[in-house]
């Protein structure tokens, strides 16, 4: 990306630390979701304020199914709630809505307000949001895999590229991050957008998700522009190619 470019055209975000958050306070992990909710409205507002075109957020991951039930349980309506109460301020800010993840595997309420969310916002023209819910990179690339093999398997396809597993992903169509950043201090992945990552920029930050807002991301994206990005070449190929 030429340096000029100062704001990244797609920020990824894993949202880390609402129930250590929680628990620092004397309080149950569930109140960190809550605080969690309020920092993703700020969040969605900064991008948009900053020019972001697409921001994703790991939401809900497959792992995150083997946590205790009541916590599930209490995620699960808390999104359907944060639907119902952000639609129309999501639509009046021309937010279009995505989900990325196994859809099947949501309670049916919920699975039912997400694809009526992205029908009513499918041609809202401002920030693209992607909340990644029930969602694991492997989970990602092996279901793609699948469903390559059986379309070579029955001649539509000749070959199997890397054109054509991205064609298959859930973020097909979607330019791949230029930013990640993970809040809460833990320096790792945890199986999110392996493949799209390849060439992401990361940062990790030491605050907890409920302490993220406007001034977190405009430093997040101050350091990303200071970056030279080579994409495997050297410095000066990189410099050259942005004269």
């Amino acid at each position: 990306m030429d340096k000029k470019q100062a704001v990244p055209t797609h920020i990824a975000i894993i949202m880390d630390g609402n129930g250590r958050w929680a628990q620092a306070r004397g309080m149950q992990r569930v109140a960190g979701h809550a605080a969690g909710v309020d920092a993703v409205k700020r969040t969605v507002k900064a991008a948009s304020k900053f020019g972001v075109k697409y921001l994703t957020l790991y939401t809900f991951s497959t792992e995150n199914w083997n946590r205790p039930k009541e916590e599930v349980d209490a995620l699960m309506a808390m999104m359907a709630q944060a639907i119902i109460r952000e639609t129309e301020e999501l639509m009046s800010a021309g937010v279009r809505i995505m989900m990325i993840g196994n859809k099947a595997d949501l309670p049916e309420g919920v699975r039912k307000q997400f694809i009526e969310l992205e029908e009513k916002s499918a041609n809202n023209s401002g920030l693209t949001l992607l909340l990644a819910i029930s969602y694991g990179a492997r989970w990602e690339i092996v279901s793609a895999a699948q469903k390559l093999a059986e379309a070579y398997k029955q001649g539509k396809i000749s070959q199997i590229d890397a054109a054509a597993i991205e064609s298959e992903l859930t973020t097909a169509g979607i330019p791949d991050p230029d930013l990640l950043i993970r809040t809460g201090g833990e320096c790792r992945l945890s199986n999110f957008l392996l493949w799209q990552c390849a060439y992401t920029e990361f940062m990790f930050i030491d605050k907890f998700w409920p302490e993220f807002g406007e001034e977190e991301l405009k430093n997040a994206i101050d350091s990303f522009v200071g970056r030279e990005r080579r994409y495997g070449m050297t410095g000066e190929q990189v410099r050259n190619s942005n004269e």
